[in-house]
């Protein structure tokens, strides 16, 4: 489970502050799939960013499964960034001269790789539908393949949170709702929680947790949350059943 409580999140550009989120509060539950949607420069990606302990907010708090991101030193957000949490760009970002394999384990190049871990790097990428393309660079590949790598990359140290950052930006229509069949496909075998900023709201279903920030504050059903709601009483975010911004 995510817990955001009263995050803030202001940075300096020349002499004057700006206010990228502005007291945040929301739940995601444990194997939600969850979409944060909103104009560009709202604050969604800085949001992901902070849930990915990438960045620090500038006051507030954060937990994941319990955990307190904010009072980790920057040993121990590391380790959580390594061990505990996938990441799925929009660029792919994958190494040019490696191969499918090689770029699924990079986050275990540090520490060498076992045959159990090229196994199971091997099984994923099967799992993704490129059982052909195992030994393929990317330059071998096209972009919806790459993010597939990509996406098994994220999935290889079993994390307990996926966070996608427009991870179909760069794709074509098409392609793009292929790599979100495979996405909640995965997430729902693996019961995973997964976090997606996107601004393509065609992808949402009525099922899933819609997290709607407009000029830095989360945004409910139309209203805002007051910082004296209770949290654990309420759903931050749209679920099924409750109103929510049309997905078109």
């Amino acid at each position: 489970m995510i817990d955001v409580v009263d995050v803030r999140k202001s940075y300096r550009s020349g002499d004057r502050t700006v206010d990228a989120l502005r007291g945040v509060r929301c739940r995601v539950p444990k194997g939600r799939f969850a979409f944060i949607v909103g104009p560009s420069g709202s604050g969604k990606s800085t949001l992901l960013y902070l849930l990915g302990a990438l960045d620090r907010p500038t006051s507030g708090s954060i937990l994941v499964e319990g955990q307190d991101l904010t009072t980790m030193s920057e040993a121990e957000q590391n380790a959580y960034r390594r061990d505990r949490v996938g990441f799925i760009f929009q660029s792919f970002n994958l190494i040019s001269n490696l191969t499918a394999v090689e770029n699924v384990l990079v986050p275990f190049l540090p520490r060498g790789m076992t045959p159990e871990l090229k196994q199971r790097a091997e099984d994923l990428l099967r799992d993704v539908g490129l059982g052909d393309r195992l030994d393929h660079r990317p330059y071998q590949m096209s972009g919806g393949e790459q993010q597939r790598v990509a996406i098994a990359r994220a999935l290889i140290k079993d994390p307990i949170l996926v966070l996608g950052d427009e991870p179909t930006g760069e794709l074509d229509s098409k392609t793009g709702d292929e790599i979100y069949r495979i996405l909640r496909r995965l997430q729902v075998q693996r019961e995973t929680t997964l976090v997606v900023v996107t601004h393509d709201r065609r992808f949402i279903t009525p099922d899933d947790l819609v997290l709607e920030i407009q000029d830095g504050i989360l945004k409910i059903d139309d209203g805002l949350l007051e910082p004296e709601d209770d949290l654990p009483e309420s759903m931050i975010g749209f679920e099924p059943g409750l109103r929510r911004p049309d997905v078109v």
